[in-house]
């Protein structure tokens, strides 16, 4: 055993892996975890606080988490489905505060109202929306209103300048969040470099795996100088964003064969006008426009950065072939095998909606970027906004149930069969939900862990909401949540 060697190897510098690693270190603080970062710096891919939306998703705001079914009613499972698995995260970020693994709440989560905003012809679909979600304990505190004064007391920017006929509607609900992940990421990382057992490699890219027996030999290279060294694992992560679908690949598993990504950019438009950032306190999100993916769900978002107030909106989708920011042009026409080719080919031309919408976006100038805004906030002044780069996601394309190429908006988990290796791949809900993806990372590679030392015990300690439904559970849920706003400093309204 060399001394690069570590039992648990995490690829990748962002939200998913340091919180894996630090789950990890909560349940056995003894295990050996190395972490390897392609770039000088953590946090500087989706999880960097420009490259992501910084909304806590919890399904309160978000309409595509909502979809309407062909009968004209609203499929609320996932929307109930989120909102749970957002309590888990945090609880988490309240358990890591507690125990200072974290800094004081305000450094990295704010409170923001969530709103929802529809107009014109979507203004029945927003409707039935609430009437369908607020009759869960879970959204009953969801208030929903067609009237213009009401809603420019909730946003005014959403109603300054429109036209008093319009037809328009909105929910509120408080108690939802604003989340700096970037930030969460580098105080997770600061705190685990003191514990004894964990390091972390920046600069490393990893190039090659290779299965053994009772594990993998990884390699790296050093972007600095050239080096390569190889690191010996019992498990491996591979949490590096779009980044995972090459090494998911290089690994050669079986349970990764068929899988292929289709990269999205994506870009803001951010005020410069303070006197225009300072009348917006909410986190604002549209319906999306027909063919565009989830990550382009128009949003006019508060943004507390640094501690500085920001207005952002967006974002508006790109295709470039990159699967990270800090990517290669080749990346995804290298991910092209012969396992994965027809399933990408028929995707494509099950999704010609997507790309004419990708085509439009891609020859939008600012001047067309500013139309969109200007269905948000009317008459907004194309001076006082700038651009700039949303960052990079990367969609999952795989068989569908009926064997067909399909792509997926969503997350997804990939185990070896022997449990040694794991990979995430996609994005929304993403960073949210990161507690119960890397929960389910464990529970599944971890499988002799929760028998032989009541990992399953300790992650109770750690997350009470932890195996409960809470719907099912109202007085267990309100007496959590209630303990975790108050660590987090977020309003709580009993259900």
């Amino acid at each position: 055993m060399n001394s690069h060697d570590s039992e648990i190897v995490l690829i990748g510098g962002g939200v998913m892996s340091l919180t894996l690693a630090m789950i990890l270190k909560e349940l056995d603080s003894s295990l050996n975890i190395a972490v390897y970062e392609k770039l000088e710096d953590v946090a500087l891919e989706s999880s960097m606080v420009w490259n992501n939306a910084g909304t806590g998703h919890q399904a309160l705001c978000e309409l595509n988490y909502t979809p309407e079914n062909a009968d004209g009613s609203i499929q609320t499972t996932k929307a109930f489905a989120i909102n749970q698995l957002y309590e888990l995260s945090k609880e988490f970020y309240a358990h890591c505060i507690r125990k200072g693994l974290l800094k004081a709440p305000e450094t990295f989560i704010n409170p923001l109202p969530h709103i929802s905003f529809v107009f014109d012809g979507n203004v029945p679909f927003l409707k039935k929306r609430y009437e369908q979600l607020s009759a869960s304990p879970l959204f009953k505190n969801m208030l929903y209103t067609e009237n213009h004064e009401q809603i420019k007391e909730w946003a005014p920017l959403l109603i300054n300048g429109r036209e008093s006929n319009q037809r328009v509607a909105a929910t509120l609900i408080e108690g939802g969040t604003d989340v700096d992940f970037g930030e969460m990421v580098h105080q997770l990382r600061d705190s685990l470099s003191k514990m004894s057992g964990f390091a972390i490699f920046t600069n490393h890219k990893a190039i090659g795996l290779d299965k053994r027996s009772n594990g993998w030999d990884i390699r790296f290279k050093d972007t600095k100088n050239g080096t390569i060294k190889t690191v010996r694992t019992k498990f491996v992560f591979l949490g590096a964003g779009g980044g995972a679908f090459p090494l998911l690949q290089k690994s050669g598993i079986p349970e990764g064969k068929g899988y292929s990504g289709f990269p999205v950019g994506g870009l803001w438009l951010i005020c410069k006008n303070q006197e225009i950032v300072e009348q917006h306190n909410a986190k604002v999100y549209g319906k999306a426009s027909l063919g565009a993916p989830p990550m382009s769900l128009p949003h006019l978002d508060t943004r507390i950065i640094h501690g500085k107030k920001h207005l952002l909106f967006g974002p508006y989708a790109g295709f470039n072939t990159k699967f990270l920011k800090y990517g290669s042009w080749l990346d995804f026409p290298l991910s092209m095998r012969s396992d994965n080719w027809l399933p990408m080919l028929e995707a494509g031309m099950r999704n010609t909606s997507l790309t004419l919408y990708l085509i439009k976006q891609v020859l939008m100038g600012k001047r067309g970027r500013m139309k969109k805004l200007d269905q948000y906030v009317p008459n907004a002044n194309i001076d006082d906004w700038t651009e700039q780069f949303a960052g990079q996601r990367v969609q999952v394309i795989r068989r569908d149930a009926s064997g067909h190429g399909d792509l997926q908006f969503g997350t997804e988990v990939i185990t070896s069969s022997d449990g040694t290796l794991a990979a995430l791949l996609g994005a929304s809900p993403g960073a949210s939900t990161a507690v119960d993806i890397m929960l389910q990372v464990v529970r599944t590679c971890f499988k002799e862990r929760f028998q032989k030392d009541d990992w399953e015990g300790k992650l109770r300690e750690m997350l009470p909401s932890y195996g409960f439904e809470l719907e099912e559970h109202i007085k267990h849920f309100n007496d959590n949540r209630s303990k975790t706003a108050e660590t987090l400093k977020i309003p709580f309204v009993a259900i």
